[in-house]
C-alpha cells in the first residue's frame, strides 16, 4: 500500500529524471500525466480483473495476464463493451501501464504506443478531452533524438512503477498534485 512518504519518494525520484532537463512547472507536468495515466491503466486492469474472477487481483502482473487471455478469448467483445460503459475508455493489453513498464525494463519501450494510449483515453469521452495535452513525449526537452527522450520517458515510467495506486488509501492523485 502506497503511503504518503512513498508518494513522495517516488515522485522526487521521477523528478530527479527530469531535473536539468527542464524547469519545474515542466516536469511537473510529466510526472502528473504519467500518474494518471497510471492511475487509469491500474484501475482499468484491477477491474477488467473484477470482472472476469468477481475479485481484486493480487498483483496487477496477474491483472494484465488475465486481461491477455480474456482478449484471446470468443468473449473479448463483451468484456470490453462492459468495461467502456463502466470506465468510458479501453485499453489495448499492450497500451496499459503495466505493459509499458515491461517495456521499459526490457528496453523495448516505444513512446508511439503510449501516444496511442493516451489518444486512445482521451477519444474515448468528453471526460477526458485534452487530458494528456501538455504531455509532449516528443519534446526536445526530454533529450535530443528520438533515442534519448524514449529513454527519459522509460526512465520516468520505470520510477512510478513502484507506486501502488489502486490500493491506497486517501486521495494519491490529489496528494501528487499538492
Amino acid at each position: 500500500m502506497t503511503e504518503g512518504k512513498d508518494l513522495l519518494r517516488v515522485l522526487w525520484s521521477g523528478a530527479d529524471v527530469l531535473r536539468g532537463k527542464m524547469d519545474a512547472n515542466e516536469y511537473k507536468t510529466y510526472l502528473l500525466g504519467l500518474v494518471f495515466y497510471k492511475y487509469l491503466s491500474d484501475s482499468y486492469l484491477a477491474k477488467i480483473y473484477d470482472l472476469i474472477r468477481d475479485e481484486d487481483p493480487d498483483s496487477l502482473e496477474e491483472a494484465q495476464y488475465v486481461y491477455e487471455e480474456a482478449m484471446r478469448s470468443g468473449d473479448a467483445e463483451e468484456l470490453l463493451s462492459e468495461i467502456k460503459q463502466s470506465k468510458h475508455y479501453t485499453l489495448d493489453p499492450d497500451m496499459t501501464y503495466i505493459s509499458m513498464l515491461n517495456a521499459a525494463k526490457n528496453n523495448s519501450f516505444n513512446r508511439e504506443k503510449l501516444q496511442a494510449a493516451f489518444n486512445r483515453i482521451e477519444e474515448s469521452d468528453e471526460l477526458f478531452n485534452g487530458l494528456f495535452a501538455d504531455v509532449d513525449l516528443y519534446s526536445n526537452r526530454l533529450g535530443t533524438g528520438d533515442q534519448k527522450q524514449s529513454a527519459t520517458i522509460a526512465e520516468v515510467i520505470k520510477v512510478l512503477g513502484g507506486l501502488d495506486i489502486i490500493h491506497t488509501k486517501g486521495d494519491i492523485l490529489g496528494n501528487a498534485c499538492k
